[in-house]
């Protein structure tokens, strides 16, 4: 597709499809998790098709686990019409936070941008998304839902971000006493401010939560609350049929 025809700005993306896919075994002894496949399409197509619904043509997708596979893919369909930039990550799993740290220098300087995880399908409206950040405008703006989950991100009354709970552990990390601590599920869709990048202390190997709890502490991050839409975590074998019948 030609520039010309892509949404001049629209935000960059990301799609993290690093990980190892432990618990997509037996498929992930072969593959990366990213290219299994829900109703003829891969879990990556899926996820690059919806951003582009939002006019989110240029992609950013890390690689480590099967990797060729995976720039095999992107080259074999043109990047599904988007333009992607691959970050290689080959040498060592940095998880999500680490990757996203990695691929800093593919992102444009200074503007804002959306991340999701190849193994969630979703059609939560990140136009939406995109409008509850600008109007708060916090650091980061997170997607949460109430769905069942172990562990839960925790907030105010006010959506700021607070803290991090696991039910099954009594475990919890506070960031930012609050009066209420709601429980929310973490869905992995999120807009970041580039600015960013000028606060994570971390190197190497860490995760975007532990990321959140230590900059909810000084900056503002922001619960998108959605409700009514789609949203599967395609983490597991057993997730595919349920998929396939949310995503024909």
């Amino acid at each position: 597709m030609d520039n010309e025809q892509w949404t001049m700005d629209a935000p960059q993306g990301m799609i993290f499809c690093a990980g190892l896919g432990t618990r997509f075994k037996p498929w992930t002894d072969k593959h990366p998790k990213a290219l299994a496949v829900i109703n003829g399409k891969s879990l990556l197509q899926r996820n690059v098709e919806y951003l582009q619904q939002y006019g989110i043509r240029h992609v950013i997708v890390n690689v480590h686990h099967f990797a060729d596979q995976i720039i095999e893919a992107i080259e074999k369909n043109k990047g599904w019409d988007s333009e992607i930039a691959i970050s290689d990550e080959t040498d060592a799993v940095l998880e999500t936070g680490g990757g996203l740290l990695k691929a800093k220098p593919l992102f444009k300087p200074g503007e804002k941008f959306i991340t999701c995880n190849a193994d969630i399908l979703t059609d939560l409206d990140i136009n939406r998304l995109i409008d509850f950040h600008e109007a708060n405008k916090p650091l980061i703006s997170l997607a949460v839902g109430e769905r069942k989950t172990s562990r839960y991100l925790l907030f105010d009354e006010n959506d700021t971000l607070c803290g991090w709970r696991n039910i099954a552990t009594g475990e919890e990390k506070i960031a930012r006493r609050g009066a209420t601590l709601i429980q929310r599920s973490y869905d992995c869709v999120v807009v970041f401010e580039y600015e960013v990048f000028s606060h994570i202390p971390f190197t190497g190997k860490f995760s975007l939560i532990d990321l959140y709890l230590h900059l909810a502490k000084t900056h503002i991050i922001k619960g998108f609350r959605h409700q009514a839409d789609r949203w599967i975590d395609v983490g597991r074998p057993e997730s595919v049929a349920p998929a396939e019948q949310l995503f024909p």
